[in-house]
C-alpha cells in the first residue's frame, strides 16, 4: 500500500518536449484499449525489448492485472488520446532479487529522437527510488544501439551478453545485452546533497 502511495504521487504531470505538451500518469485498467492500439504501431524488433510478445491481447491483459496486483509499476505517456510511450519496473517480492527492478521502455517510432525515451527513463528512476530498489537492469538486443547509448548516458553500464538469447518470429537469434544502474548508491548521494525529497515531491 505504502508503495502505491509513493508512485502515485506528482502524478499525472505534463512534460514538454519539442513544444509538445505530453501527459505522463500512471498505468492502469483504463489504458487498456489504447495501449493495444500503442502496441499496433510498434516495429516487431521492438518488441524484444519485452520479455513476451506485447501484441498478444492476453499478455497485455496480463500486464495490467500485475499492475492492478502490484508486481509491475508503470507509466503511461500520451499526447492526447494517443499512446506515445510507456513504461514498466517489474519485481518479484518473492524473488532472492527483489531488491531488483527489470525496466522496459517503449517510445512510438514517431517521437524517437524527440526526448520522451530520455524523460520516461528518468521517471522511471525516481520511481524506482520510490519503490526502495537498489538496482535496476534493462535488456535490450545487442543492435538496439541508439536506445543502449541512453541508456548508458543516463548512468547504466553494461553487465553482460547473452549470446542467441532471443529469437524473432522469423526464428532469427539475437544477442542481449544486459545494463544496470545502482539506484541504491545515487539515492544515497542525492540524500547527501538534499535533493532527493525534493524530488519526490
Amino acid at each position: 500500500m505504502s508503495n502505491k502511495k509513493t508512485v502515485s504521487r506528482g502524478y499525472p504531470r505534463t512534460v514538454s518536449l519539442g513544444g509538445t505538451k505530453v501527459d505522463i500518469r500512471v498505468m492502469g485498467a483504463d489504458d487498456a484499449v489504447a495501449l493495444d492500439a500503442f502496441v499496433k504501431t510498434l516495429p516487431t524488433h521492438d518488441l524484444l525489448f519485452t520479455r513476451r510478445d506485447l501484441s498478444h491481447p492476453k499478455v497485455t491483459a496480463a500486464w495490467l492485472r500485475s499492475i492492478a496486483e502490484g508486481s509491475i509499476t508503470s507509466l503511461v505517456a500520451r499526447d492526447g488520446d494517443e499512446v506515445v510511450g510507456c513504461t514498466a519496473i517489474v519485481t518479484d517480492a518473492q524473488s532472492w532479487s527483489r531488491h531488483v527492478g527489470e525496466l522496459r521502455v517503449i517510445v512510438a517510432p514517431s517521437w524517437r529522437g524527440r526526448g520522451l525515451g530520455r524523460e520516461l527513463i528518468q521517471q522511471s528512476f525516481m520511481l524506482a527510488l520510490g519503490l526502495g530498489l537498489d538496482k535496476l537492469m534493462v535488456q535490450m538486443t545487442v543492435d538496439q544501439q541508439a536506445a543502449i547509448a541512453v541508456f548508458e548516458e543516463l548512468g547504466f553500464s553494461a553487465e553482460a551478453v547473452l549470446r542467441d538469447h532471443v529469437k524473432d518470429r522469423d526464428g532469427s537469434s539475437h544477442d542481449l545485452a544486459v545494463l544496470s544502474h545502482d539506484v541504491a548508491a545515487v539515492q544515497a548521494r542525492m540524500q547527501a546533497y538534499g535533493v532527493a525529497e525534493a524530488l519526490n515531491t
